[in-house]
């Protein structure tokens, strides 16, 4: 009877072992992080991209202290880190309050670690960045091409309330070097609140995307004060989104008409939307 048990524990101890090693394969292949195969525009001397995270880094209601640890989803600015280094271009880390960048531990564990993350953290200038970012108030966004603002739950609770960050936006739209402004996920809320010349939304009537309502619940985070698809809605925007068995395997990027704007829909749209910033920048060369 022991060699029994014990030949089921070794079984069970197999399986769980198997299962635990092909999991990120299978998240992968269900539509996790997808590879990206279209063309890479490049290269593009003397661009310059400026990404934007939260300084966010609990997962709580809003106005409590306590939570599980949250920040960036580390995806959401590895991956058009170097899509954006990889063409040539110049680019800085920048947070709303800046100094160290809150990575949310979850979006670096095993299964759902990508590449771009584990070149990150063996990154020495990566890391450098992620640590000493910029604080937004202090950075002139209109000196950059592209102006990429990275998602992760901890966006939701100071991307779209910093008027700050809402100026900086507007001030980018109208300066001279006219930059490609957007991001992925939760990153969008942070032009909600930015306005045009006449005091309305800059972003009204433009098609966009961002994380959908539907993938919103089906993770069961619903706690953060904003959520995406609600706000840019609620905001006048043509909302456009891509939907699976599980919206967290689903992707989509979006290029407004005006080609200014280039938002993707969640942490799989990374590389899509830097490139399709990447390819809008090159075309005005």
């Amino acid at each position: 009877m022991s060699r029994i048990i014990s030949l089921v524990a070794v079984v069970v101890v197999a399986f769980v072992a198997v299962t635990a090693i092909s999991l990120p394969t299978v998240l992968h292949k269900a539509g996790l992080h997808p590879d990206y195969h279209g063309d890479k525009a490049g290269p593009l001397p003397g661009k310059r991209a400026l990404i934007v995270t939260t300084s966010h880094d609990v997962l709580a209601l809003p106005g409590e202290s306590g939570g599980e640890p949250t920040g960036v989803m580390a995806s959401e600015f590895t991956h058009p880190y170097y899509n954006f280094l990889e063409a040539g271009l110049e680019v800085d880390m920048a947070s709303i309050k800046g100094g160290q960048i809150p990575v949310d531990p979850q979006t670096l564990r095993y299964m759902v670690r990508t590449q771009e993350d584990e070149r990150y953290l063996s990154d020495s200038v990566l890391l450098a960045k992620v640590k000493h970012s910029i604080p937004v108030a202090d950075i002139d966004f209109a000196q950059y091409d592209i102006v990429f603002l990275s998602g992760g739950w901890g966006a939701a609770y100071d991307l779209g309330q910093s008027e700050i960050l809402a100026q900086k936006i507007t001030d980018a739209y109208y300066s001279d070097r006219a930059p490609l402004i957007g991001g992925v996920c939760h990153g969008v809320l942070g032009l909600i609140n930015a306005e045009d010349r006449n005091g309305n939304l800059l972003i009204a009537g433009r098609k966009m995307t961002g994380v959908t309502d539907k993938q919103i619940k089906e993770l069961g985070i619903e706690v953060t004060p904003l959520h995406p698809e609600t706000e840019l809605r609620r905001a006048g925007v043509q909302f456009e989104a891509q939907t699976a068995f599980r919206d967290f395997f689903a992707t989509h990027t979006v290029v407004d008409e005006e080609k200014r704007f280039v938002t993707g829909q969640n942490q799989n749209s990374g590389h899509t939307t830097a490139q399709a910033m990447l390819s809008v920048l090159a075309t005005r060369r």
